[in-house]
Formats: structure tokens, sequence, C-alpha cells
């Protein structure tokens, strides 16, 4: 930890902090940009591999099952014996040494989750990589701020700075990032903060956009703004969105607590039947395994019949929350995406069967995306920066902030925290049980 100093309100302490800020920005972006590169790669390594596999009949099924088996539980390995607080999607762990605890061994869990993500992600499971990078991001931070000796409190606002750089990079959504260390992992503005989150989150984008581009990371076509008369269609649309997202939030604390349950099967093995399962999932159907950003994209796209979305859908609601009991490094937020973007498609295109003059399914899908994230994580500011800036859809503000109010107030009429909240207190749990 930071050397315990007091933190330096003066305008050179100030000045300091926003020039480390954004430091720790350019390395998360370099870092996270390779890894978002190689996820890249070895999405497509992985299709040409599953299409060669098909020529070779059942030797072929079986080369698939066993690499995803050995990928997934090398992968789960790593975090079990190197780098515990590495699995999942990190970002509780960042929360828990922003609000004062041990921040672990930042070289460590860096290059486990870097390794690790791209074991467990490239193999298929429907993981994002915004947990990865959020938690490289914190690491970066943690270890510049050992580096030039900074207070607990510069320290604990340089772990949230390099953490939404993380996020900013992985969906190349600088505000989103600067807003995510405000809204969920500080609960606070003041000037200091956010100069260290903007700060991070554009020395992140300036050198990540070298590598990835500029260009959103959805292409969307533009919408029209859709008017204040749908405004109650869209609180509508949250509340249902919700009431999916009440439903998801279970499915994934249940599947933890399964796995928690079979303590006396080693992590390696619990993972390799998860891989094993993705690899046969991923021969049957290539398309439905892995991070999803591809799904997303059809159903912002208005692509796919009722019934196949329907059956992608309920796929995936069940086989994210498995991916991620696996105990490997990845993310909530991509395979959020995807059920969020379908949830929207379906109810604009029942919609748009009643009244024919309503607003594109396209919209509702970009509307639907930024409703189920808020619902989920209750970050609802993150959730609306993330769709404008993935999709480009400034004109559907509105829309999203009647939705995203939609999805607040039916989540806490039934009394479900956020996810991260749970994931928090389920890891404090763990500790407690194993001291």
């Amino acid at each position: 930890m930071a050397p315990d100093l007091d933190q330096d309100d003066s305008r050179a302490g100030t000045l300091v902090l926003a020039l480390l800020s954004l430091l720790v920005g350019c390395a998360t972006g370099l870092v996270c940009a390779v890894f978002r590169l190689l996820l890249q790669g070895a999405d497509a390594l992985r299709g040409e591999y599953i299409a060669w596999a098909h020529q070779e009949g059942l030797t072929g099924l079986l080369l698939v099952v066993a690499s995803a088996a050995a990928a997934t539980a090398f992968a789960a390995a790593l975090v079990s014996r190197i780098s515990p607080n590495a699995a999942g999607s990190g970002i509780p762990e960042v929360e828990a040494a922003i609000n004062g605890g041990e921040p672990g061994r930042p070289v460590r869990t860096a290059i486990v989750k870097f390794v690790g993500g791209v074991l467990a992600i490239g193999s298929g499971l429907a993981l994002g990589r915004e947990g990865p990078s959020v938690q490289m991001g914190h690491s970066i931070a943690d270890l510049i701020g050992r580096l030039f000796r900074r207070g607990r409190v510069d320290a604990r606002v340089l772990f949230a700075a390099g953490a939404g750089a993380g996020l900013a990079t992985a969906f190349n959504a600088p505000i989103a990032g600067a807003v995510f260390v405000l809204e969920e992992l500080l609960r606070r503005f003041d000037t200091r903060t956010a100069a260290a989150a903007l700060g991070a989150s554009a020395g992140a984008i300036a050198v990540a956009r070298v590598f990835v581009g500029v260009e959103p990371d959805f292409a969307v076509p533009a919408q029209a703004f859709p008017g204040f008369a749908t405004v109650p269609v869209h609180v509508a649309l949250g509340v249902i969105a919700a009431l999916v997202a009440a439903a998801y939030t279970r499915a994934v604390m249940g599947a933890l607590a399964i796995a928690d349950q079979a303590d006396g099967i080693p992590v390696a093995a619990r993972a390799a039947l998860v891989g094993g399962g993705v690899g046969l999932l991923g021969w049957l159907a290539p398309a439905w395994v892995g991070g999803g950003d591809a799904l997303t994209q059809q159903a912002l796209l208005n692509a796919g019949s009722l019934s196949a979305i329907g059956l992608i859908f309920a796929f995936r609601f069940a086989f994210g929350p498995l991916c991620y009991a696996a105990g490997t490094p990845g993310g909530l937020f991509a395979p959020m995406l995807v059920l969020g973007a379908q949830i929207g498609l379906v109810f604009g295109r029942l919609y748009g069967q009643w009244f024919p003059d309503s607003a594109s399914p396209t919209a509702y899908a970009v509307v639907g995306l930024a409703a189920f994230f808020t619902a989920v994580v209750r970050a609802p500011l993150t959730g609306i920066c993330l769709a404008v800036e993935m999709t480009g859809s400034v004109n559907l503000l509105l829309p999203m902030l009647a939705a995203c109010f939609g999805a607040m107030v039916m989540m806490n009429l039934l009394g479900i925290p956020p996810i991260y909240d749970l994931l928090r207190e389920r890891a404090e749990r763990k500790l407690r049980t194993s001291g």
C-alpha cells in the first residue's frame, strides 16, 4: 500500500495527481488495447479452428472440446495458484481496494488477468473484456502510485482512475470510463477526483485509438428523435428490462453459489468441464459463444427472426452465469449488452406490430442495452454513456433516460442490490470463512 501520507490539496499536489492520472491512462490504454487486439485475434482464430475441425469429423470435435477445456482449466489454475483475486470481473476487488482494502500484488494480478483473460474469453466463454481491463488498469495505477509514493487518498483516486481507463479502452468509450469512476467506483464528485478520472480516460483513449481505431464499437444507422410522446413506452421497456435483470442477477449469484458448494472439486477441473461444454457448443453454433459483440451487433441491426432471437437469448441467459462461475478472468458487461439489446429489439418489434409508426426496432435495441445495464449494475449514467458512445446514437438520449428511470425504480421496488455489491459481499464472506 502507498505510504500513509496526508492528501496534498495544494495546487502542486493536484497537478501531480492530474499528471499521474495521464500516465496511468496512457499505460492502461497501451496494455488494454493489446489485450483487446489479442482477443479479436483469438476470436478469429477460434472460428478458423472450428471450421477446420469440422472437416476432420469426430477427431476435430474432440480436438475442439479438449483445447477449450485445457485453455479454460489453465486460466482457472493461474488464478487459483498465482492471484486468486483475479477471478471473475475484478470490479468488486477494485472497489474493495478503493474503500481501504488490501490492493494485493498488482504485477501478478495484471499478468494473470491478461493471460487468463485471453485464454478464457478466447476459448469461447461468455465473458467480457472490460473486467480484466478494469482490474489491469487498477493494477497499473497501484504500481505507479507506489513508485511515486502517493498518499492513501491519492492512491485510491488513482486506483479508480486506472480502472476507469481500462473500461474506456475496453469499449472505446472515454466518457463512460470517467463517469464509471465517479458513479460506481468512488461514488462521489470533487474537482481532484474528476480531473484524475478524465485525465486517465483521455490518456487511455489517446493511446488505445492508435491501435483500435476511432469508430464506435457498433455500427448503428442514425436514429431519429422519437419524440416526447414515446416516454411512457420507454419507461415500460425499462421496467421489463429490470424484471429480466432481476432474474439474471439471481442466475449469476446462483451459479456462483453452486460453484462455492463444489469446493471438493479442484478449480481447474470445474473450469475444464465448463470449457469442454463451451467447446462443444462452439462446434455446434460458433457464433453463439464468446463475449457476444457479434450478437449485439446483429440485434442493433434488427437482424434475425423473433424465434431465433428468443432462442439465442435463452441460451445466453444461462450460458453467461455458467461461464462466470468457472473462476477464470472475465467480466459481465459485454454479455449483458447482448441481452439488453435483444430485450429492446424484441420489445420494439412487438410494439411496432401494434403501432407501425413507432420508432425503429434498432432504436429500442439501443435503449434496451442501456436499460438492462442500468438495472443490473445500478449505474444509469455509465449505462447511458456506454450506449451513446458505443453506438453513436445521441438522438436516443431522452428514451434512454426514460428507460433507465423505469429500470431503476423497478429494481428498487424489487429490493435487489446491484450485482457488484452482491459480488463484493460474497468475496468478503469467503474471506471471513477462509480466515
